[in-house]
């Protein structure tokens, strides 16, 4: 067993249908890396389905031309989710990628929470060759599908704008353009997505504000030590 403690950690409660939680450009510590958390989506991908996404997007400002950054082998991707209320999390997924190929395992009931992991080996779950300008994607025989590489950054933002809208003493007040320019259009993020059976997963004990069924679910990065 390799012993991996986190390195960076970023902890959001998710619901479902979608909430989004954008994160771009983390501590310096992970800024630019594919340990920096950019984006998390869980989602049903049908209303009513018996089945949830959950995306990961890591490592922002990917160059278009897919020549910048990769995922790192050293960092170890982490979803979480809580079944009992208590934000403890009782299911793991874990991605980690190796010699072009990411590796998942889980879900599977952790023997220690917190902030220190180790590569679940025994819970292998499958296998998907990362992505280059073709997307690949694979299914297992338990009905997850598997996906990892570079995808359009889903983050919408004037971010020149609303530099000159905070600005001390901006020259314009008039606020955002309608619409505005998406400072981040052509850029790439590394996402990691799985489509998994909720079977697999267990029941939420949450509901959301419109009453429907929802996982308590974060992730982290987690940096080989």
């Amino acid at each position: 067993m390799k012993k991996i403690k986190v390195f960076s950690v970023l902890a959001l409660v998710l619901a479902v249908p979608i909430f989004i939680a954008a994160d771009h450009v983390d501590a310096p510590g992970v800024a630019g890396s594919s340990a920096d958390i950019a984006d998390y989506f869980a989602f049903e991908p049908t209303p009513g389905s018996d089945h949830t996404v959950f995306i990961v997007d890591v490592q922002s400002n990917v160059l278009p031309s897919l020549t910048y950054g990769a995922f790192d082998e050293d960092v170890l991707v982490e979803i979480n989710i809580d079944l009992d209320g208590d934000l403890v999390e009782d299911q793991v997924i874990q991605a980690i990628p190796r010699d072009g190929i990411m590796y998942f395992f889980g879900p599977f009931n952790p023997s220690s929470t917190g902030l220190s992991s180790q590569v679940a080996f025994e819970n292998a779950l499958g296998s998907v060759e990362i992505s280059g300008t073709t997307a690949i994607t694979t299914t297992t025989s338990n009905g997850v599908s598997l996906f990892a590489g570079p995808r359009q950054d889903a983050f919408y933002f004037d971010f020149n704008r609303f530099n000159e809208v905070i600005a001390p003493s901006p020259s314009d007040n008039s606020g955002f353009n309608v619409p505005g320019t998406d400072t981040f259009d052509g850029s790439n993020t590394l996402s990691i997505a799985l489509e998994v059976p909720n079977a697999l997963l267990g029941s939420p004990s949450a509901q959301n504000v419109i009453g429907v069924p929802v996982y308590k679910t974060w992730v982290t990065t987690n940096r080989k030590q």
